[in-house]
């Protein structure tokens, strides 16, 4: 009795595992996913990311990043990039940061293949967060795809 209790706790954390990483963002680097981008022609996340030891950036892991229907939209539509902020960034990382003004300070950008910052519905740049709700992000996400989209779509020849 007490293998088949075992057997099936080793079961279900399997399973619940594989679920949780089906609902997960897979982050790449800086250099594969402006890859990717090109190759796929989608829209890139990149986030310059310090984890947990900042406010900012546990509460958008936290609020957004772990939340499963988000996961899935910005696997689905983007290509999510996270520049670690606690190790030494390279060349590319820095230049990119330095372009945004980012003064080593978490930033959250959206750009799209050709590496040109797509805005938001006002015209500005989504950068400096410091508390995201989840269901605005995912309205700024579909407003990004649209944009992204009609934009691709208009140089389709």
């Amino acid at each position: 009795m007490k293998r088949i209790i075992i057997l099936l706790a080793v079961i279900i954390t399997t399973f619940a595992s594989i679920s949780y990483a089906d609902n997960g963002i897979t982050w790449v680097s800086l250099k594969d996913g402006m890859e990717r981008s090109k190759t796929e022609k989608k829209a890139m996340i990149i986030d310059f990311f310090f984890g947990p030891e900042c406010p900012r950036c546990a509460s958008l892991q936290k609020e957004v990043y772990d939340n499963p229907v988000i996961a899935r939209k910005i696997m689905a539509d983007f290509i999510p990039i996270r520049i670690d902020l606690t190790k030494k960034m390279t060349k590319d990382e820095e230049a990119l940061g330095d372009k945004y003004e980012f003064k080593n300070d978490c930033l959250l950008l959206f750009m799209n293949y050709e590496g040109t910052l797509i805005k938001d519905q006002k015209g500005k740049k989504l950068c400096f967060i410091d508390k995201v709700d989840p269901e605005e992000f995912v309205s700024y996400l579909d407003h990004i795809k649209k944009t992204y989209e009609k934009a691709s779509e208009k140089k389709a020849p």
